[in-house]
């Protein structure tokens, strides 16, 4: 009853809220679409995205593609970097915090960006605000730089690399990635997918890395990626690698979080992943702050639901439900 009362407050949201799936450890209990989305329909993550991005670092330094956190990124960008060293300096971790220094293409600054001829020589030009390490800038440059950094280091293309290390072992694929000018795929944005591959995304991560018995993340990746970093310049949420973390009704939540209300939250003392994704375009007027609302459901209905009494409203651990995924 109290998981019904959470989809029936979704619906009240929505649009612009499209979806709405909830799962107890590998058991789906509850998934519902709204407005016209179905389950087979792709739905773009936005920054969700960065969270993937992340993901697929930790994939690459356990592979060895990458030497680790403290790699420079000046021998990537040799031309453009030629004769900076203090940008040259700038980390792989540094990229995975928001920690770059180098001025935002977010925010303001995102539409003459994503317009210029050359995504990453623009980033890489942006003057430096702060020191490396210093303040969090939040910015998707970082987190492009980083996706051609992954490109290049493994020598495929960023979603060749995302499919066959990530996605095909978790049974689904990408619908599909926008590209820069220079054919690198965005990191951090403007990926699509269903959202029932967004839940086991989330799922891979309350799983401590591994999918069906098998090992995709490391352990110690997922504890990395959701560790205090910086605070981040929302709602005074924590940031950790590309994921951010909070407390909504008592309980911590790591979370990817993308533009519109697109959201994967982990919550792991409940054993709990919901996936939300919003259309981009149906967003009525008077609806209000969709972000706050999507929240306000996690935390007054969602969470609660879990809770409530001795965890017995959602269906027992680790039962698995085959979806045809």
């Amino acid at each position: 009853m109290a998981l019904a009362e959470a989809v029936a407050q979704a619906d009240e949201i929505a649009p612009p809220l499209a979806s709405l799936l909830v799962a107890r450890g590998d058991t789906t209990v509850a998934e519902a679409y709204f407005d016209g989305m179905t389950a087979d329909q792709g739905a773009n993550l936005k920054s969700a995205s960065k969270s993937v991005v992340s993901a697929l670092t930790g994939i690459a330094i356990a592979e060895g593609h990458l030497d680790g956190l403290t790699q420079p990124i000046g021998p990537f960008f040799p031309d453009l970097l030629a004769g900076q060293p203090r940008k040259q300096k700038i980390t792989i971790r540094n990229l995975l915090t928001q920690q770059a220094g180098l001025e935002s293409t977010s925010f303001g600054n995102y539409g003459a960006w994503v317009t210029s001829d050359n995504w990453v020589a623009d980033a890489l030009r942006r003057p430096m605000v702060d020191r490396p390490g210093g303040e969090m800038i939040y910015s998707s440059g970082n987190t492009h730089l980083l996706g051609v950094i992954l490109a290049k280091a493994t020598d495929q293309s960023l979603r060749t690399f995302a499919q066959e290390q990530l996605f095909a072992s978790l049974g689904t694929r990408i619908r599909s990635w926008q590209q820069d000018p220079q054919g690198y795929y965005f990191g951090g944005n403007n990926m699509a997918l269903t959202p029932r591959a967004l839940l086991r995304f989330g799922q891979l991560y309350l799983n401590r890395g591994t999918f069906n018995g098998r090992r995709i993340l490391p352990a110690d990746w997922i504890d990395r990626s959701w560790r205090v970093y910086v605070r981040s310049t929302y709602r005074d949420h924590q940031y950790g690698y590309l994921w951010f973390t909070h407390s909504f009704g008592g309980e911590q939540v790591a979370f990817a979080w993308g533009y519109g209300g697109q959201y994967v939250f982990v919550v792991p003392r409940l054993n709990l992943v919901v996936a939300a994704t919003s259309s981009l375009q149906s967003r009525p007027q008077g609806s209000g702050d969709h972000n706050t609302q999507i929240l306000r459901l996690l935390a007054e209905h969602i969470i609660p639901a879990a809770q409530g009494p001795e965890g017995t409203q959602f269906p027992p651990r680790h039962v698995r439900l085959g979806l045809g995924w």
